[in-house]
């Protein structure tokens, strides 16, 4: 007999992982038993309940509205009923939990197969107790999400905020706001606050741009179209220093820069610049800094698990006891969901690896990041390589980019704004990387999904001519980089 645990059976990454091993359990001679654990109420999983399903349907309704107010051939401004957005977000997701749910209540139907709607604690390695039970299961699958890392900022205590959750379920909404945190879920949010809450938003960026880490252009676009379509005022290279309570029960936020040249008018002190404090007003805060791993609460104290950098590696086991695999966003090495699964699905595998005493599979995926940014009119897409991480491997690569509207269709469909880059291998036109700042940028993220992950080569990509649509923008790809390719090559 083989017993596994998977402790956080409703998110994503755990239900993937029982899914596998009850597919594969056919490949062990021992019978395989199976707990299924989640305390969550109602329960569903992260992406299903706060995630980038709810996310999508409420931005879809703020994509409507601007889009009809962004066409001068339109006249009038359709009204927002937050309420019966939060109503649509609410059915939608009621009805994609209970069918997570009923999936996971579904294997138990099995006589392996357990599920204990309860809270799970570790007592010892490999040891649970749950409900008064204590379970020592030979396998413990850790796949218990992710919770809003709130930054460590003085005064942040004493001021209320909301986050991300808050404002899916917001059907009222204040005069004015202040952003912390531009990653993608503020790039997403900040959008829908300024464009259905109508609210007067400050962002901090601390950098000189948003998605510094793609190549050039992408966040300079961002800026532009966040501050001239969205009317949202982004300020850059500022830090955050402290926050405190208004009178009026609005959050005051002290923030530090660098004053005008670089110095301000006190000067240097020890050969160093002083930067300049000053504050912002506004009537609520807003944290959307990412997340964490969610781990409080589980025991790991008491076991020899030590979560820190480094402490999953790529076949999912722990640095610390290889019958412990964690998947999902509670391992912290990518927070999304998509890689959850295959997370899940890549322990499953290696728990019956390990047990055969096989050597397990390292689970290495191809980055594919969709941003719906500007409410989804927009989106930012990664898949593979940038210009910027081809870098650091032993590849020469040919990178080329294009501007949204040098393809017509994009001015027909009134969003030329946008660029988007395509990276190939210089030796044999292998393709191995896309990004792309654009309307309908999402919807081509699966196409190049494919190119770079079946190793298509540029040049064998097709050029046939087909009825004029957004994705023209890749064809100009494909010829610009083939060009380049062939050019080389013939030198």
């Amino acid at each position: 007999m083989v017993h596994v645990a998977v402790v956080g059976a409703y998110g994503s990454a755990g239900v993937a992982a029982a899914d596998e091993l009850l597919e594969r359990e056919g490949e062990i001679e021992d019978d395989l038993e199976l707990t299924l654990i989640d305390d969550g109420e109602p329960g569903g999983g992260l992406c299903i309940l706060r995630g980038c399903m709810p996310s999508k349907d409420v931005l879809s309704a703020g994509q409507h509205r601007y889009q009809a107010r962004h066409d001068d051939r339109l006249e009038g401004v359709p009204d927002v009923d937050p309420e019966a957005i939060v109503a649509r977000k609410d059915e939608h997701v009621s009805g994609f939990a209970e069918h997570r749910r009923g999936h996971v209540h579904g294997l138990t139907e099995r006589e392996n197969v357990e599920f204990l709607h309860e809270t799970a604690t570790f007592v010892d390695d490999r040891v649970l107790a749950v409900d008064g039970r204590r379970i020592e299961p030979d396998y413990v699958v850790i796949a218990t999400g992710s919770v809003l890392d709130v930054p460590d900022l003085p005064g942040i205590d004493e001021v209320p905020f909301e986050s991300s959750a808050d404002v899916l379920d917001a059907t009222e909404f204040p005069d004015s706001g202040i952003v912390m945190g531009f990653g993608y879920v503020g790039l997403e949010l900040a959008p829908y606050l300024s464009e259905v809450g109508d609210v007067d938003l400050t962002v901090v960026e601390h950098d000189d741009r948003p998605l510094e880490e793609f190549p050039t252009g992408y966040g300079e676009t961002i800026l532009e179209i966040y501050r001239e379509q969205f009317g949202i005022d982004v300020l850059t290279n500022v830090d955050e220093r402290r926050l405190e309570r208004t009178d009026d029960g609005g959050v005051r936020l002290f923030l530090e820069r660098d004053g005008a040249d670089g110095e301000t008018e006190r000067g240097d002190v020890d050969g160093e610049t002083e930067r300049e404090e000053f504050a912002l007003e506004a009537d609520q805060l807003y944290l959307f800094t990412g997340r964490r791993a969610n781990l409080e609460g589980l025991g790991l104290d008491r076991t020899r698990l030590e979560p820190e950098p480094g402490w999953v590696g790529s076949t999912m086991q722990t640095a610390s006891d290889d019958r412990v695999f964690v998947v999902g966003d509670a391992n912290g090495r990518e927070p999304i969901l998509h890689v959850a699964k295959e997370q899940g699905f890549t322990a499953g595998e290696n728990i019956l690896c390990h047990h055969r005493g096989e050597a397990c599979r390292r689970y290495v995926n191809v980055p594919h990041h969709v941003i719906f940014a500007g409410l989804g009119v927009y989106p930012f897409a990664r898949v593979g390589h940038t210009p910027q991480t081809i870098v650091g491997t032993e590849r020469e690569a040919i990178v080329v980019g294009r501007e949204a509207s040098s393809d017509g269709v994009f001015e027909t469909k009134g969003h030329p704004e946008g660029l988007a880059t395509l990276v190939v291998d210089a030796a044999d036109g292998t393709v191995l990387g896309y990004q792309g700042l654009h309307l309908h940028a999402d919807v081509m993220a699966k196409t190049m999904q494919l190119a770079v992950e079946l190793e298509l080569d540029v040049r064998e990509l097709p050029r046939r001519a087909y009825h004029p649509t957004t994705p023209e923008i890749l064809d100009g790809l494909f010829r610009e980089a083939a060009t380049e390719l062939e050019g080389t090559s013939g030198k």
